[in-house]
């Protein structure tokens, strides 16, 4: 576990398939998304709220935040 862990639980935007929940769990934990995947769909077969509770955590947990291109000044590149 070589990546550093952000410091909030957010959804993912880069390694998503539905709401990008389980990814995002796994980036905030340092864990393989695919893990968490299997272990969401194993216990959709057990009884209980699984599938709510993925739609409130798809509610209430914030998206991440889009990576944006430096801003650079109207004068960039500098005139020589």
């Amino acid at each position: 576990m070589t990546t550093p862990t952000p410091t909030r639980l957010m959804r993912s935007r880069s390694d998503s398939w539905l709401g990008g929940v389980c990814g995002g769990i796994a980036a905030r934990y340092g864990w393989d998304a695919t893990i968490i995947r299997v272990l969401f769909v194993a216990s959709v077969l057990l009884p209980g709220p699984q599938v709510l509770l993925y739609l409130v955590l798809w509610l209430v947990i914030p998206r991440e935040p889009v990576a944006q291109a430096p801003v650079y000044p109207a004068t960039y590149p500098p005139d020589l």
